[in-house]
């Protein structure tokens, strides 16, 4: 299994759900979460994917579903930073 983690400074606050549903339309993904401190607004993106699933194509479909919701029309913040992650241990 591998684990994506992005960090954000601060983490959108618009509705972001469409980010998890687009993630999720590309086989092999598991789960995705974003998280937030309420008090600084500063978040944390968290997915999870199969050991075959090409994280490039997941990117691809979260840039196609934003460009068909014009959600690149305004500046927004981009994660500070993008680690990927292989899970060694779950429960």
């Amino acid at each position: 299994m591998i684990a994506r983690v992005a960090v954000w400074e601060p983490m959108p606050d618009d509705d972001r759900q469409w980010v998890i549903d687009a993630a999720k339309a590309v086989p092999g993904v598991l789960n995705a979460y974003h998280l937030v401190d309420p008090a600084t607004g500063n978040g944390l993106s968290v997915a999870f994917f199969d050991d075959d699933v090409d994280t490039a194509e997941v990117k691809a479909a979260i840039t196609k579903r934003a460009e068909e919701i014009g959600w690149n029309d305004v500046p927004r913040p981009s994660p500070t930073s993008e680690t990927i992650y292989r899970v060694i241990r779950n429960g």
